[in-house]
C-alpha cells in the first residue's frame, strides 16, 4: 500500500522543513534545465522557506502518517517581489514535492487547495512564475503559457521562467 498524505495550512513553525524539503526538491529537478552557474546563485535563495508566505495563512503542507512533509506550496495576493496587488488575480508560489513523492498527486492536491481557498477570497485568476522544469506541471493542472520572462533571485544571474495563467 502507497504512504498516504494530508494537506494543512502550513505556519511559521514549519519554516525549517519547509527549507530542508525546497533543498530536497529543487537542486535535482532543475539541474535537467539549468546551468551550473545559474543554479549555484539562485538554489541559496529558493531554497528557503518564505517567512511571510508561512505566516500568511495561504501556504500548505502536505504531510504523511508522521507528519513528515513531503510536499508544500501556496498562493498570495502580492505579486512575488512586490507588494503590488490586482484586483481578482493571486499568484502561485514556491511549490515543491519530495523526488521520492512524484507522481502521487501531491502537488495536484495541495493546487486544488490553493485553488479552492482563492476562490472563496474572490480570486478569479492565477499566475505563476514557473522554473522552466515546472511548466509541464502547471500545464498539466490548466495553466497556460504566457510566455518567457527573466526573474531576478537576489543579486545574482536571472532565473529563466515561465509566466503561466490559469483562469479559477
Amino acid at each position: 500500500m502507497s504512504p498516504t498524505f494530508t494537506v494543512r495550512r502550513a505556519t511559521p513553525e514549519d519554516e525549517s522543513g519547509v527549507s530542508e524539503l525546497l533543498l530536497a526538491s529543487y537542486p535535482g529537478l532543475m539541474r535537467t534545465v539549468y546551468d551550473q552557474a545559474i543554479l549555484e546563485a539562485a538554489l541559496p535563495l529558493i531554497t528557503r522557506a518564505n517567512p511571510a508566505l508561512l505566516s500568511a495563512g495561504t501556504y500548505y503542507l502536505a504531510v504523511d502518517e508522521n507528519g513528515f512533509a513531503v510536499g508544500c506550496g501556496g498562493w498570495s495576493r502580492e505579486r512575488p517581489g512586490s507588494s503590488e496587488v490586482t484586483l481578482e488575480l493571486a499568484h502561485i508560489r514556491h511549490f515543491a514535492t519530495r523526488p521520492e513523492w512524484l507522481g502521487r498527486g501531491i502537488g495536484r492536491q495541495l493546487y486544488r487547495r490553493c485553488e479552492e481557498d482563492a476562490r472563496s477570497s474572490g480570486v478569479r485568476r492565477f499566475e505563476c512564475q514557473a522554473s522552466l522544469n515546472a511548466e509541464g506541471f502547471y500545464a498539466a493542472l490548466g495553466f497556460r503559457s504566457v510566455g518567457r520572462i527573466e526573474v531576478r533571485i537576489g543579486p545574482g544571474p536571472m532565473l529563466p521562467s515561465v509566466l503561466m495563467e490559469r483562469t479559477i
